[in-house]
């Protein structure tokens, strides 16, 4: 499948990683405003065509190319259209989990799973703070989740592009294998008696983060080793979105 890409970092951040995977950039007005002159210039060099123009509008894409997943027919603006990012198998996930401990000052020993979250905008901030604090990877899952479309690569900011993920049918299989493979399992949820500066940083942790509105699964849940909470400290607000309390956590597991 494709995608059809509006945020210039992720772009930037495809060229970087993958320019290959690009196969076409639109410029609708022929202008390349901000850091789309940039792309617009590694369009050049790795001779990815550059449209520009009225043909370029996302209506009339080249028979050629497969329609874009995520494009809105007729909205006007930049934007790059490329294949998504292959998944990678849990092994090649969880490859070095038992040397995490060792690995070094500064090296991670984090890595995430999603269980159910399905508003793509958590899905795509979640990416771009894995990617800030070098987590070392991401589990989802194939159903009851966000799928990772070009609004997932567009939030994450390039995060996609930096963070390795596979994409499983069976959570609780995936969390198994983390076992096997040296991870700790961790938990999230507003009812944990644990705060999360009290988790141990002598382990790698596999994160758990879970539904919008239900947290995490019983049968997940049943699979952590450990579970943790952000605690809050005002009176009012007594909860947080999940992709903000999962940045409170990986900043605080990743210290």
């Amino acid at each position: 499948m494709t995608l059809a890409l509006r945020n210039p970092h992720a772009v930037l951040a495809a060229f970087d990683a993958r320019p290959a995977d690009i196969l076409e950039v639109r410029l609708p007005d022929g202008r390349a405003p901000g850091a789309w002159e940039r792309v617009a210039a590694l369009a050049r060099q790795h001779d990815v065509p550059l449209v520009e123009g009225p043909r370029a509008q996302p209506r009339a894409q080249p028979r050629a190319l497969p329609r874009a997943r995520d494009a809105e027919g007729g909205r006007a603006g930049p934007e790059a259209v490329l294949r998504e990012r292959a998944a990678v198998s849990l092994d090649a996930l969880y490859s070095g989990a038992r040397d995490a401990p060792g690995a070094g000052a500064g090296a991670s020993r984090l890595w995430l799973a999603l269980d159910s979250i399905q508003d793509p905008h958590n899905v795509g901030a979640i990416f771009r703070t894995a990617a800030f604090f070098g987590v070392r990877g991401i589990v989802t899952t194939a159903d009851r989740a966000a799928p990772l479309t070009s609004v997932v690569y567009d939030v994450a900011s390039g995060g996609v592009e930096a963070v390795p993920f596979a994409i499983e049918t069976n959570l609780r299989r995936a969390l198994d294998a983390a076992k096997a493979a040296g991870l700790w399992i961790l938990g999230s949820s507003e009812h944990a008696t644990q705060g999360v500066a009290e988790v141990a940083r002598d382990r790698a942790w596999l994160l758990v983060l879970g539904n919008e509105e239900e947290g995490l699964r019983r049968l997940t849940l049943d699979t952590c080793d450990e579970v943790c909470r952000v605690a809050p400290r005002g009176e009012i607000v007594t909860s947080l979105n999940v992709a903000s309390a999962a940045a409170v956590m990986i900043a605080a597991l990743s210290r």
